[in-house]
């Protein structure tokens, strides 16, 4: 049986990691792939489908996401990866502490002297692998 991605399955926005509907604590989800840095975006240039928002730094971000938004939406919903590929679980993120990965934006926890980030390049291709399965039995319910 081939294993489905996040991309194969939809969605499944019910399980994004929102706070009042808001993606990504408002960090603009374009400036990761243009700037290489988390920017915080602005509520007057936001852009909402299916119950999640998006703020965005620039016109020009907002632009470029909505012509492929899935090109920039975080995986696991916004959720930690290390923590989705270890476990399964819905762990809170640090939007400052990421990764871009085959041109995919993945979200790290980072608080309490724990970088999960570091933890999640000591065993990526296992975890990566095992995070795609856990979010697709996450969004199948």
């Amino acid at each position: 049986m081939a294993v489905l991605s996040q991309d194969d399955v939809g969605p499944g926005r019910k399980h994004f990691n929102l706070e009042n509907g808001l993606a990504i604590r408002g960090f603009d989800p374009v400036a990761y792939f243009k700037e290489g840095k988390a920017i915080r975006g602005k509520k007057e240039i936001s852009y909402a489908d299916s119950g999640v928002t998006y703020y965005f730094a620039t016109l020009s971000d907002r632009e470029d996401f909505l012509k492929n938004p899935k090109a920039y939406e975080p995986q696991y919903g916004g959720w930690c990866a290390y923590a989705m590929g270890k476990d399964g679980s819905k762990v809170d993120v640090d939007p400052g502490t990421f990764k871009i990965l085959n041109g995919k934006l993945f979200l790290f926890y980072n608080r309490f002297f724990n970088n999960t980030l570091k933890s999640w390049n000591e065993d990526e291709d296992r975890l990566h692998r095992q995070a795609d399965k856990n979010w697709v039995n996450w969004i199948r319910h």
